[in-house]
């Protein structure tokens, strides 16, 4: 497997405040990680700069993604490139259909006009693989949707991006074990159609039972302060993340 995302010795800052102190990691094409530790370890501030969120100054190190130094890209530049996140809290956008959000979405990333009778029909095939109610797609995106339909509907952009690497940000907080299964299939399905690398940042393990986890990652202040496999969620499991402090 060629490599597609390569962080290294990355910091960054938000507010003055550094957050990230020299992280560096690997990721290949077709691989899932996973990043894990407690609450304000780093974890979504980590997907957000990957994402290239105006928030965060990148202070030290660089980020090489399919071979291009995109370290001082904007996160438009890097969508187009084929880098999704999801939101840990999706934000409600008035005035704009969750249809229209997503062809819109999908023509800026391909740079293609698409018929709308094609997008239709691929639309209403992803909300029906996650459950959704296709009355959804004519709502305003987010406004309105309890939280289980706010996560439905971020996965329901990476089936239709399908991005070469996803970043899920707590992609099953909140969600009931219903729901947790939707989203899991949705995500088992973006395997499926490409060879996509994902990076799940969590604190849970809920939505790592049906994936097949490749690396994890421990972060803690803002460092990852140990590296495994699969193992290494099973060992969160079992002992939590008492056992990673005072690694920093």
């Amino acid at each position: 497997m060629s490599e597609l995302l390569r962080i290294e010795d990355l910091s960054a800052a938000a507010e003055d405040k550094e957050l990230l102190h020299g992280v560096s990691l690997e990721v290949s094409e077709g691989e899932t990680h996973v990043v894990m530790g407690h609450n304000g370890a780093g974890k979504s501030t980590l997907g957000s700069v990957i994402m290239g969120s105006p928030e965060y100054k990148v202070t030290g190190g660089k980020l090489i993604f399919n071979g291009e130094d995109i370290t001082a890209l904007g996160a438009d530049k890097r969508a187009r490139l084929g880098i999704f996140l999801s939101f840990q809290n999706p934000i409600e956008i008035p005035g704009i259909t969750l249809s229209d959000f997503l062809r819109n979405a999908l023509e800026q990333v391909t740079g293609k006009h698409l018929k709308l009778w094609d997008f239709k029909k691929k639309l209403a095939a992803a909300m029906e693989l996650l459950d959704m109610d296709s009355s959804y797609a004519d709502r305003d995106l987010n406004v309105g949707f309890s939280g289980g339909e706010k996560k439905k509907a971020e996965i329901l952009q990476l089936l239709i991006l399908e991005p070469k690497l996803a970043i899920l940000d707590e992609t099953d907080s909140g969600l009931d074990v219903d729901a947790v299964k939707t989203v899991s299939k949705g995500i088992e399905e973006y395997k499926k159609r490409t060879n996509g690398a994902l990076i799940v940042i969590t604190h849970n393990t809920k939505i790592l039972e049906a994936l097949t986890v490749d690396k994890t990652h421990i972060l803690s202040a803002g460092k990852i302060v140990s590296e495994g496999g699969a193992e290494l969620v099973n060992e969160v499991i079992e002992n939590g993340f008492e056992q990673f402090a005072g690694r920093e």
